[in-house]
C-alpha cells in the first residue's frame, strides 16, 4: 500500500480556506497519475472529495483507471461528485451501506467516534479483490493509515513555496522522544518545476 501527499516547504497541503490547486507542478501531477495507473484502487476521504471534487482518473499517462474509493462515514458525498462518474469501478465506504448513486458499490463498516479503523478498510477492499491501494488524500486519511502501520511506501512531493498558514499535512500520534519517530529509507528525485519527491520506504509494520 502506498500513499502520496503534496505539500509546501512548510508542510501545508492547502490554505486555511482549503484552496490547494495547485501546490505541485505539472511533473508532480503526472507522477500522481502514474501511481494511479499502477494500483487497483485509489482512496480518498470525503473531505478531499468535497473540497477538491477530484476525478481520480488516469489522464496524463497511459494506463487503466483504478477503482475509486471514498471513505464517507456520515454519508456526505453527493451523487454529483465527479469521482462517482462512470468509467471505472466506484466504491463508497460508509456507516449505512447506502449507495449515493446507481452503479456505485456501498460497503458498510462499523464506525468508532465517526471514523473507520484502517484495518477494516483494508480488509473490505481486499474482499472486493482490490489489493494494490493508493491512499491519495487528504492529510488526515493518509496520517491514519501511516499511524496504524499499513503503508509500505509514502511519496511526499514538496513544492518550492511557503504558504505560511493553512492545513498541515502528516499529523501522527504524539511521541515523547525523537527515537520514536518514523525513520524511513528515502530516495530523493527533483522534478523540472522544482518539486522534490521523497520516496519513503516504510518497511510495512503490519
Amino acid at each position: 500500500m502506498i500513499a502520496q501527499i503534496g505539500q509546501s516547504l512548510d508542510g501545508r497541503i492547502a490554505t486555511a480556506s482549503g484552496h490547494s490547486h495547485y501546490i505541485n507542478g505539472p511533473s508532480a501531477i503526472t507522477h500522481l497519475h502514474r501511481l494511479r495507473a499502477l494500483v487497483d484502487a485509489v482512496v480518498v476521504g470525503v473531505g478531499t472529495a468535497l473540497a477538491d471534487d477530484p476525478q481520480l482518473t488516469v489522464r496524463r499517462v497511459t494506463g487503466p483507471n483504478p477503482a475509486r474509493v471514498v471513505i464517507d462515514p456520515a454519508g456526505r458525498l453527493p451523487a454529483t461528485a465527479r469521482c462517482l462518474e462512470e468509467g471505472a469501478r466506484r466504491v463508497v465506504i460508509g456507516a449505512t451501506g447506502r449507495s449515493p448513486r446507481a452503479g456505485v458499490e456501498a460497503i458498510r463498516l462499523p464506525a468508532a467516534a465517526g471514523r473507520f479503523a484502517p484495518g477494516d478498510i483494508v480488509q473490505a477492499l481486499a474482499d472486493l479483490g482490490l489489493h494494490r491501494i493508493l491512499i491519495e488524500g487528504g492529510g488526515m486519511t493518509i496520517s491514519k493509515f501511516l499511524d496504524a502501520g499499513y503503508l509500505d511506501r509514502l511519496h511526499v512531493l514538496v513544492a518550492p513555496m511557503i504558504i505560511g498558514s493553512g492545513r498541515a499535512g502528516i499529523q501522527l500520534a504524539e511521541i515523547a522522544r525523537l527515537d520514536e519517530a518514523v525513520r524511513p529509507s528515502v530516495t530523493v528525485t527533483t522534478f523540472d518545476e522544482g518539486d522534490v519527491l521523497f520516496d519513503c520506504d516504510l518497511g510495512r509494520r503490519r
